[in-house]
């Protein structure tokens, strides 16, 4: 009898190439999980993940599915993945699921998030999960300029996507700021997220910040589809998939 399964993970994503498994290649999220699970298994496993992430870009809860042909006994599969994933990739939690469950197909929402340390110093302790900008950001600014992309809107100048196919509108459902002691949050929950779009949207927040666009001019961006317009994309340490809702 097949059997459904879904994953919670969490993940550093400072050493990897990001989540998608690439060929024969070891140095992807993907690519580590279902080497230990075949393992376990004895046999090839393919896992389904709820979306890609990109190098350098962490996770503290991706969601995967499998399918086996047997009942699992959880908690020895739990023990297993502690004894052999390495120490930057944690499997939380294994639930069983209803058969028509997928990780991809069946996500309502996801949720991520960027964190930016704007004092002065760096702390030296979070580089590799924060984006250090000495540069003073006008946080008023950068709450006006947020609420633009809030809403149903086609995102073609926040994306590296090229498909002339691919529909380009999502929806985004709430984008959060928040500051305490110099670091500000960025949370942004949408139905879906094209490649790069979180980070260039952060990229955007931070010329408003600094007083280089306006809100008409990310207005216009948006509106526009001007990825010209757009001086950099945030870069992907600083960024965190939290949450996928079902």
């Amino acid at each position: 009898m097949k059997c459904r399964y879904k994953m919670e993970i969490a993940y550093d994503g400072s050493r990897y190439l990001g989540w998608q498994r690439l060929g024969n290649e070891d140095k992807t999220i993907q690519g580590k999980i279902e080497g230990v699970l075949s393992k376990y298994l004895d046999r090839s496993i393919e896992i389904d993940g709820s979306g890609r992430t990109d190098a350098g870009v962490h996770a503290r809860c991706q969601i995967a599915s499998f399918e086996a042909d047997e009942e699992i006994d959880i908690k020895k599969l739990l023990k297993y993945f502690v004894k052999y994933l390495p120490e930057d990739i944690q499997l939380m939690q294994v639930s069983k699921e209803r058969n028509d469950f997928h990780a991809r197909y069946s996500v309502k929402s996801k949720i991520y998030s960027y964190s930016i340390d704007n004092n002065y110093y760096n702390d030296i302790f979070k580089r590799k999960y924060q984006w250090h900008l000495e540069k003073n950001l006008d946080i008023n600014k950068v709450r006006r300029a947020s609420e633009v992309f809030i809403g149903r809107h086609d995102f073609t100048a926040f994306t590296t996507v090229k498909s002339k196919t691919k529909s380009m509108v999502r929806n985004v459902n709430d984008l959060e700021i928040s500051y305490d002691k110099g670091i500000i949050e960025i949370r942004i929950e949408a139905v879906g997220f094209l490649h790069n779009m979180v980070r260039k949207i952060v990229g955007v927040l931070v010329e408003a910040g600094l007083g280089n666009i306006t809100v008409e001019e990310v207005k216009r961006i948006l509106e526009e589809k001007d990825r010209a317009a757009i001086a950099y994309m945030a870069p992907a340490h600083g960024l965190f998939l939290e949450k996928v809702n079902y």
